[in-house]
């Protein structure tokens, strides 16, 4: 959190060019281009809090494969649950963990920001292994710790301790082999296959969530989700809502490459509304523009 992520401004940007892993057609806006490598001098960090937020409690929902916990942290106590998700590609989106930090602590700061009626969790890093493998780690915390991360060891972040990518683990379309950009990578043995889907799985059913936001990089854009049952009202709704408040551009589909066992299509199956935030870069984590888009979901569901 921020007291935590101290002097964490040091970021040193990478132009990977002509790099075939990283290449995708000039029409499309995301997924590295000009992808970056986090590095820094100092001890910055991002660390899981090492205590339970003052106005919240920390919920651990399952372990990685290597044995990491994957903590959720809960805010106000309504019967309108709202969840936020970062870091399920890990280290190869790191920023996607350090914002959803980084709105924890405006939530910690704030706690009049959650409405009466609703109750916020955030689960900052769902693949904690793939973080860990792009910073390392400090006395047991994930963290940015003087690194200069390479090309392999950023792209090795994006995916579990089975080399699985996450976000084609779901049982949306799921299929053995899925793609990114024009990469084949692993979506598990099945769907559900690898300990962090199956406990975010497990605690969306038992949490039962009112919508969902999911945080992403890089394309700069808000996406909405389904999964052959078209984008439903209230998906619509929260697209608009946080697009509008954020700046953000607002996108019915994501239509760069074919996506197969997608988080957020997944839970669209599930008829829970949910959309992608996809951060501009993989170093920015647009902190106003993301708190803009936060307070203005928190108050849609305000009653």
């Amino acid at each position: 959190m921020k007291k935590n992520i101290i002097g964490f401004v040091l970021v040193v940007i990478i132009i990977i060019a002509g790099i075939y892993f990283f290449t995708r057609s000039p029409s499309k806006t995301d997924v590295a281009t000009n992808t970056t490598v986090a590095t820094t001098t100092d001890n910055s960090q991002i660390n899981p809090a090492t205590t339970t937020p003052a106005n919240g409690s920390k919920t651990v929902i399952g372990t990685s494969v290597e044995g990491r916990e994957i903590d959720a942290y809960t805010y106000g106590s309504g019967d309108t649950n709202l969840l936020f998700v970062g870091g399920i590609h890990g280290g190869y989106e790191w920023n996607t963990a350090l914002v959803a930090y980084q709105m924890m602590d405006y939530l910690k700061a704030n706690p009049t920001a959650v409405p009466a009626n609703v109750k916020v969790t955030v689960i900052p890093v769902l693949n904690p292994d793939g973080l860990n493998k792009v910073v390392g780690t400090t006395t047991g915390n994930f963290g940015v710790k003087d690194v200069a991360a390479s090309t392999a060891t950023v792209v090795a972040g994006r995916f579990n301790g089975n080399t699985v990518d996450l976000n084609r683990n779901f049982d949306c379309d799921w299929q053995a082999n899925g793609v990114w950009q024009s990469k084949t990578v692993s979506g598990g043995d099945a769907a559900f296959s690898e300990p962090e889907s199956l406990a975010f799985k497990n605690f969306v059913e038992a949490y039962k969530p009112t919508a969902v936001v999911v945080w992403y990089s890089s394309a700069g854009g808000v996406y909405s989700s389904s999964c052959h049952n078209g984008v439903s009202a209230e998906t619509k709704a929260l697209t608009q809502t946080f697009a509008k408040a954020s700046g953000y551009p607002a996108f019915e589909t994501f239509d760069f490459y074919a996506i197969t066992g997608d988080m957020v299509n997944w839970l669209a199956k599930s008829n829970i509304p949910a959309i992608s935030v996809l951060l501009t870069d993989h170093t920015s984590t647009e902190s106003s523009k993301n708190q803009a888009g936060l307070q203005a979901v928190l108050q849609s569901y305000a009653k």
